[in-house]
């Protein structure tokens, strides 16, 4: 029964320190809030920036299944021997299990002219009709390229609305002519830019033309960078492996002589790095904590100075060091707390209105929430713990003397 009593005795003793608290923060309102004020800022700057900067990385992580889903880019550097791939490679490539195609990439930049309209250093790129069967609707008007034109190094081309825009304005394309580097390409389709990651790390061409014709313009006889397109986004792992047995091959086992990128690849660094952002961000942020402690320090410090009568005549009636100290240390933690909370919302709605401007999806980081709740009410005891501790080592003959 005794044991019930004391823990009664506690329990009281907690709960009548939690209301003195809560008074004495009630009768120093504009104090009170100014010292709340820091911990806001700081709790309100970190729930933004890691809810935003996670929100920023899931919408990013998003764009990457969906545009780069079941592809591989395969960049090819050489030996002194061989620095590209020739067709009966590529045909190799394709043999692989789970490859459904393959598509070359070779690069150009030419002079586009038609008539007395020309402009310089636009993208040609050049490819295959693997290209257009996976990106089926990549075809406004008119035909795709196909495995005839590539056969035969065709000078046909398809343009995308810019080249329309510059050199054909209120007139079709199809059928006309134009010329790339001075030599004469029939214009046999209209297509719109691929947002495929792999399409977008090659440039973006403007002109799309047979791979064999541009491997021609370049004096060139072998491809040096393609698409790899897979039959399930699941199986470039099974995939890879087999792929770099069949290049080493290819290229004598000599070293550096490929590389294979791969979306999950492109994924996972895009994520280290939005993490390393995230953390220096929330450590920047976490600075204006540091300064709210201060703020709370100093004043639980002028409050245990305007309160050293208070303090001994508590200490004359009774009261121990540790209840003095528990009484002090909660109005620290509760002044904290109060910021952190005040913080949380704060930073929550801010996210939400910076997500909305950036038009990604909002989502709620509990990590952050945790991360902001937590550091405040750690700052609250630690920048209180001196205060508590130098009010409950007051001596009641010497407080008193004050009165």
């Amino acid at each position: 029964m005794s044991l019930m009593n004391r823990i009664m005795g506690h329990v009281y003793m907690f709960v009548e320190s939690c209301a003195m608290a809560i008074e004495n923060i009630m009768q120093n309102r504009l104090r009170s809030f100014l010292t709340v004020l820091g911990i806001m800022i700081g709790v309100t700057a970190v729930i933004a920036l890691i809810t935003t900067i996670s929100a920023v990385s899931s919408s990013i992580s998003s764009s990457f299944t969906s545009m780069g889903a079941g592809t591989m880019t395969l960049t090819t550097t050489g030996n002194d021997l061989k620095d590209g791939l020739d067709e009966e490679d590529m045909k190799r490539i394709i043999d692989i299990d789970h490859i459904r195609g393959l598509s070359p990439s070779v690069s150009l930049s030419c002079t586009v002219a038609r008539e007395n309209v020309s402009e310089t250093s636009i993208s040609v790129q050049g490819t295959n009709d693997t290209y257009f069967e996976v990106h089926e609707d990549l075809v406004k008007s008119g035909r795709k390229l196909n495995r005839i034109d590539t056969e035969n190094m065709s000078r046909v081309c398809l343009i995308n609305g810019d080249i329309v825009e510059s050199f054909f304005y209120g007139v079709s394309p199809i059928g006309k002519t134009i010329y790339l580097n001075r030599i004469q390409f029939t214009i046999v389709g209209i297509y719109e830019s691929d947002t495929s990651i792999a399409s977008l790390l090659s440039g973006s061409p403007k002109i799309l033309i047979p791979y064999t014709t541009a491997l021609k313009m370049n004096s060139a006889s072998l491809v040096t960078n393609a698409t790899i397109y897979l039959d399930s986004a699941s199986a470039s792992k099974e995939v890879q492996p087999k792929l770099e047995e069949l290049l080493d091959e290819i290229f004598s086992y000599e070293d550096e002589t490929y590389k294979i990128t791969t979306m999950e690849s492109i994924e996972e660094t895009m994520k280290t790095m939005m993490s390393m952002m995230s953390a220096l961000l929330g450590g920047i942020a976490s600075i204006a904590l540091v300064v709210g402690g201060i703020g709370i320090m100093n004043m639980m410090l002028t409050s245990v100075t305007e309160r050293t009568v208070e303090i001994g005549l508590k200490k004359a009636i009774g009261a121990e060091p540790g209840q003095i100290q528990m009484q002090f240390l909660i109005e620290s933690f509760l002044l904290s707390m109060i910021g952190g909370l005040a913080g949380v919302v704060l930073g929550l709605i801010l996210s939400a209105i910076m997500c909305h401007l950036m038009g990604t999806d909002f989502v709620i980081s509990y990590g952050a929430i945790a991360l902001g709740v937590g550091f405040s009410a750690a700052v609250g005891i630690i920048f209180g713990w001196s205060p508590a501790r130098k009010a409950s080592r007051l001596s009641p003959i010497d407080a008193l003397r004050r009165m």
